[in-house]
């Protein structure tokens, strides 16, 4: 199995499992005298099995981004990278927003109010920033499906 194919059966397998929380909520009480409109502790049997692949699968999927290495780095090592980059990306993109918000003057006579950092310089770091994350996100996306799962 390709690391991309373990991913995309964890997240099918957290939506399998939100869906059935939803699932056994609505069955596990019933009036009495009437049936449930689905067997809870059936239910309860796939869940539980969801909850041992899950574990046997996150196990394998953080083993192999621990094991793997693109260009010197291990896969978790990118995955931190990129996550940092999100988060500095949206902090350039809130200064960004308030350096570019306006405020209306009535007369000229009023303060005027003015960025004190140079917005062109900040969005051409943001630029730089996204690109980075795009050929990030590219290397880890061509590496999940080239690569096995190390299980």
């Amino acid at each position: 199995m390709k690391l991309a194919e373990a991913l995309q059966e964890r997240a099918d397998l957290k939506r399998n499992l939100n869906s059935l929380r939803e699932r056994l909520e609505r069955v596990v009480l019933v009036q009495e005298g009437e049936k449930p409109a689905e067997d809870p502790r059936e239910l309860l049997k796939l869940q539980e099995s969801c909850f041992k692949r899950m574990e046997y699968l996150i196990a394998a999927i953080n083993h192999s981004n621990d094991s793997i290495t693109v260009g010197g780095m291990t896969l978790t090592q990118l995955i931190a990278k990129k996550d940092v980059l999100l988060m500095k990306l949206a902090a350039y993109k809130n200064v960004l927003r308030a350096a570019g918000s306006s405020t209306s003057r009535a007369r000229g006579t009023e303060i005027r109010i003015l960025p004190t950092v140079s917005t062109a310089e900040l969005q051409a770091e943001a630029d730089r920033i996204s690109r980075e994350i795009r050929l990030l996100d590219n290397q880890l996306q061509e590496t999940n499906w080239t690569k096995d799962l190390i299980e």
